[in-house]
């Protein structure tokens, strides 16, 4: 670690020029999507991150402005503004128009950070149509102004202050993301997650489209985040948290064990999120399996039928959230989802089992009660397995034919192919003749599905509208998803507005949510967005999708305009529905995410449990403001 009088442009090293960034996007941020434009947002809020880190940070803020730029401030040490010796530019203008120049190279600066190739300010500068930064410091601001990473003029200062800050602003660029459109909860949930995981720092989101502002601070950090997680369920143990170090690695572990059958387990490295978990996810499991296998065979209890325990007993009901803190995280890719370093297996394993295995020698009360909770868990895998293969024998000419009321599509490869899946008296006719046959699908379900958040794998197997689900999209369920199976690129809920296929799109979702998990993180499952009121006026239409949207003036103006509102999709036929909710060219889509998964798994707790007074007073709380639930 530096002090601020040795931290100046020397500490900026550069490895390699910008340029081909905006030609191939894709290479540094995965990909030109809403998921990818929100990861914008993240790479500059993680610099932020790695200074609070350092503890050189406090005060975090993201402003979402109405015309989608993007302003983020943080009161870290700032970004140095001596002329870097390299480039004979000002260390600022370096960081953000160089691949690869940037302080996290420098081991001195940071012992700690969450970036890996040192391309996030530069990377968001080269996506932005306009980004303008400036830097508080020393009594002086001083700012600079890139249009599409081209510098607008050389840094300058324009006054006097008396604050410490670094401000970023940037308008992604429109003729590179597929929206510039930013969704506030996305936002909220990664603010709120952000200052779970950096107690101590305010983090403030500001969403000037909604007029809504947030704050977060956590003084307790991922300790306060497991008890909100875990909320009313019926505990099994208590909660365990470990801070420890070891040589090259600070691992920091929040864990419990509830009364669900879901494996609920977050991982981070140094803050920043790794979706598909990962060294130290793969060996904190690794440890809870062995220390508790070891006091089991300890303690003279082993089940011949059941044999040792495996991954998926002893995760069963589990939350924990794996945080570790190392000096340079080795990521697959850019957008940091799975840490790759392997020297860290040994070090979370190592500091796992020890505390594991002292925890269940000297507190027997909790390590029975832990303990029958596997062993529980254990025997229902075995009863699933058994079951499972019951049906699939019994089912096999079944599960190998198509929905006789599946309308497939004629393209034989899966790329650009399309399921529609619609009520059967709605939508079924109006779909099937206004589809484009050659990549799109119709899937026509009789009604509600079976609630599968409750019900055993033997009534979810034998219920008929989720075996056509199953076998329409081909890829199987739970561990044994497939995604290279699948049928179609895209799955796409469409449905009426109104009451009854709101609660169907909720017993769909949960079914995805829980058998079919990967369809919603990997970005197949959508969500189709039909017209609610339809303005003509002579021979002009005009849909209108959202309640808030407003028909220009000339649709006022005459007593000659007809206004219709659609209660349903059978209201229009296949033609309009066609070219309002399904022609790709026109229609608008919902892509469904798991970005905040502990509020998703909260909500579907909710709604689909039996806790009648929790469910009441969610429904009472948000009924006269809720607009719609994003999961």
């Amino acid at each position: 670690m530096v002090d601020n009088k040795q931290y100046d442009a020397s500490n900026i090293k550069v490895l390699e020029w910008l340029e081909p960034v905006r030609q191939r996007p894709g290479m540094y941020i995965g990909s030109t999507d809403v998921v990818w434009l929100h990861h914008m947002i993240q790479e500059i809020v993680d610099n932020a991150v790695d200074e609070a880190l350092a503890w050189f940070c406090t005060h975090i803020t993201t402003i979402l402005h109405a015309d989608n730029s993007v302003t983020v401030y943080d009161n870290g040490r700032w970004i140095p503004v001596d002329k870097h010796p390299k480039t004979g530019k000002s260390a600022l203008e370096t960081v953000f128009t160089m691949l690869h120049a940037g302080w996290k190279f420098d081991k001195s600066v940071y012992k700690i950070s969450g970036g890996l190739h040192g391309v996030g300010a530069s990377v968001v500068n080269a996506l932005s149509e306009r980004l303008e930064v400036e830097v508080h410091k020393d009594g002086k601001i001083h700012k600079i102004r890139f249009e599409r990473w081209i510098p607008v003029w050389e840094m300058e200062i324009i006054w006097e202050t008396d604050k410490t800050w670094t401000i970023v602003k940037f308008l992604p660029d429109k003729k590179i993301f597929d929206t510039i459109e930013f969704s506030g909860s996305t936002e909220v949930a990664r603010m709120k997650q952000s200052a779970y995981l950096t107690p101590g720092v305010t983090f403030t989101i500001i969403n000037e489209k909604e007029s809504v502002r947030q704050r977060f601070y956590f003084e307790w950090g991922i300790k306060t985040w497991l008890n909100n997680l875990v909320w009313e369920q019926t505990r099994f143990s208590s909660a365990h948290y470990i801070n420890q170090e070891w040589i090259d690695c600070l691992a920091e572990i929040a864990f419990q064990f509830v009364n669900t059958s879901n494996d609920h387990t977050l991982s981070f490295v140094n803050n920043i999120p790794t979706k598909d978990g990962g060294s130290h996810v793969l060996w904190f499991r690794s440890a809870l399996l062995q220390a508790i296998n070891e006091v089991w065979k300890e303690k003279d209890k082993i089940d011949k039928k059941i044999g040792e325990f495996q991954y998926s007993d002893v995760t069963d009901g589990l939350y924990a959230i794996v945080n570790v803190k190392i000096p340079e995280p080795q990521f697959e890719g850019q957008t940091k989802w799975r840490l790759g370093n392997a020297y860290v297996r040994v070090e979370v394993e190592k500091i796992m089992y020890e505390y594991l295995i002292n925890t269940f020698r000297t507190n027997e009360e909790e390590f029975d009660k832990i303990f029958d909770k596997i062993n529980l868990a254990a025997r229902a895998r075995l009863a699933a397995k058994f079951a499972k293969e019951t049906v699939l024998r019994k089912n096999i000419l079944v599960w190998g034919v198509l929905p006789g009321k599946l309308a497939d599509c004629a393209k034989k490869w899966k790329e650009w192919t399309e399921l529609y899946i619609v009520e059967w008296d709605s939508a079924w006719g109006s779909a099937k003749q206004g589809r484009d046959s050659y990549f799109q699908a119709i899937l026509p379900l009789r009604g509600k599905i079976l609630n599968t958040e409750q019900a055993s794998i033997q009534k979810t197997m034998a219920n008929a509208e989720v075996k056509n689900l199953i076998t329409a999209i081909w890829a199987w369920i739970k561990e044994s998803f497939d995604e290279e199976n699948l049928r179609y690129e895209k799955v796409i809920i469409m449905t009426d507005a109104d009451v009854d296929w709101a609660h169907i799109r909720t017993l769909l979702l949960t079914f995805f949510f829980r058998f079919m998990r990967p369809l919603i993180e990997n970005g197949h499952l959508y969500a189709a967005c039909p017209p609610i009121y339809k303005f003509k006026q002579w021979k002009e239409e005009k849909y209108i999708y959202k309640e808030e949207e407003t028909p220009e003036d000339h649709w006022f103006e005459s007593d000659k305009t007809e206004i219709q509102r659609y209660k349903g999709l059978w209201e229009m036929n296949s033609e309009q529905l066609w070219s309002t909710t399904m022609d790709p060219n026109n229609r608008r889509l919902n892509q469904i995410t798991v970005e905040d998964a502990e509020e998703a798994d909260r909500l579907f707790r909710i709604l689909m449990w039996e806790d009648v007074m929790a469910r009441k007073h969610f429904i009472l709380t948000h009924a006269k403001t809720v607009k719609e639930i994003d999961i």
